[in-house]
């Protein structure tokens, strides 16, 4: 039975019979999820990144690190599982298993060409899987994996030009299908977020509406006012 068989409210989740401890946990971890980048016209790195996210008040932080040597991310992950861990923030390594597990990390997120199927086994029980989907087709597959949440391209982005569109219409279908959270990513704005919640996810992944903007402190608190705001909505008319 998926999310949308049960006649809750728009936006609203429920918890799995087969996966209550690790998606009951999720429900308000995933509100604000910023997803680390660089901005080289600013001098601005994953750290950077990290850190404004994590001050801004973020619910999860995911270190993507591309280009860093395997000790650089590796430093940068054992860091930052730390800050986040004091601030009460999720922590998840983007693709990369083995720094996850060596830095502390409270997870990773894989993509669908990055063995998430084997990704369950290799991590355990306890931390937390996500897995990006390109179509209600790939939900049962990821879930099945072990899969606690779901990532989903809603629009176009230049952070990742390859990843497939999806629009609004068929994340909603990947909500209605989804047993876990489902967080909508790409394009994703302070103008668009609530849009994205609208339509079934649990939250919105940003790279570019932190990583590049004036003030990423601030842009983070913003989105972090809008989805509350979204969410105390939804509360009242449930």
């Amino acid at each position: 039975m998926g999310r949308g068989e049960i006649g809750l409210a728009k936006g609203a989740w429920r918890v799995s019979a087969a996966k209550p401890r690790v998606s009951a946990r999720l429900t308000r971890r995933l509100g604000v999820y910023v997803v680390t980048g660089t901005d080289p016209a600013r001098g601005r790195t994953d750290r950077d990144a990290a850190l404004a996210a994590i001050e801004g008040g973020a619910d999860a932080v995911q270190l993507r690190g591309e280009g860093l040597s395997d000790d650089d991310l590796l430093a940068l992950a054992t860091e930052l599982a730390s800050r986040c861990s004091w601030a009460g923030v999720l922590f998840i390594v983007n693709n990369r298993i083995d720094i996850a597990l060596a830095s502390g990390a409270d997870g990773v997120h894989l993509g669908q060409a990055d063995g998430f199927a084997q990704g369950r086994a290799a991590i355990g029980p306890q931390r937390i899987l996500g897995v990006s989907v390109t179509r209600a087709q790939d939900v049962a597959a990821a879930e099945a994996a072990g899969a606690d949440y779901l990532g989903a391209t809603v629009w176009p982005t230049a952070t990742k030009p390859e990843a497939v569109a999806l629009g609004l219409g068929a994340l909603r279908e990947i909500v209605v299908c989804a047993h876990v959270p489902v967080v909508g990513i790409g394009g994703i704005t302070l103008a668009n977020a609530a849009k994205v919640l609208a339509a079934g996810a649990d939250g919105v992944a940003v790279v570019s509406a932190v990583v590049a903007a004036a003030d990423p402190v601030a842009a983070t608190r913003d989105l972090v006012q809008v989805i509350g705001s979204r969410r105390t909505f939804e509360g009242d008319a449930s």
